[in-house]
């Protein structure tokens, strides 16, 4: 690994822990207030109205909330691809069938996740999705993504390369997580856009 890598590593380890930080100090009604406006401003997407398969996730925590948009593409018609978290850290996924298709994981020392209870299809059958929903802590004028370091969606974003896949790439975020630049490594892959409560910031990767 190049001093510079090392740097960006090292950089984005201490990025996250400032996101985090604010993202933990927000309350309740916060939560909800931006789940509903994200929701809304995400369902405004032409990629998403085109979209019949969407590849996307349950939020945890204090992660911009996802429920009200994935029932909403669900009332849709739309087909909701929802991550399982293998143990090397790559994704399986499932179909979401509505809250009671999903079962709260624990994964050793992380976090616990909700993940889709049914049928497992494979690590590849993301690459069917139209959209990509992407978690994330920040984004910047390039499309950098800051991700939470554990390399699930690196591997996504890999085999969507390797499979000649090209879905619109959209991360979900609160309003202060757009920034100007991110440190970047080798492997990060820029999105197209990123969807915050107050609006859609696109970029031209």
């Amino acid at each position: 690994m190049s001093h510079t890598e090392g740097g960006a590593e090292s950089d984005k380890r201490m990025l996250r822990r400032e996101f985090i930080t604010v993202r933990n100090r927000l309350t309740t009604d916060d939560l909800r207030e931006a789940a509903t406006s994200l929701a809304e401003r995400a369902l405004g997407l032409p990629e998403l109205a085109r979209a019949r398969t969407v590849a996307a996730y349950v939020s945890v925590g204090s992660e911009p909330g996802t429920l009200a948009l994935l029932d909403a593409l669900l009332a849709r018609g739309v087909r909701v691809l929802l991550p399982a978290l293998l143990p090397d850290n790559d994704l399986d996924w499932g179909a979401y069938a509505g809250e009671g298709s999903l079962a709260r994981v624990q994964h050793g020392g992380k976090m616990a996740l909700f993940e889709p209870a049914g049928e497992r299809l494979g690590p590849d059958a993301v690459t069917d999705a139209d959209v990509v929903l992407l978690p994330g802590l920040a984004v910047d004028a390039r499309g950098m993504r800051l991700g939470r370091g554990g390399g699930s969606y690196d591997r996504v974003l890999a085999r969507l390369e390797r499979a000649g896949a090209h879905p619109s790439l959209v991360v979900l975020l609160y309003d202060g997580e757009v920034v100007g630049h991110l440190p970047e490594e080798p492997h990060d892959r820029p999105v197209h856009a990123a969807v915050t409560p107050s609006g859609v910031r696109r970029f031209t990767a």
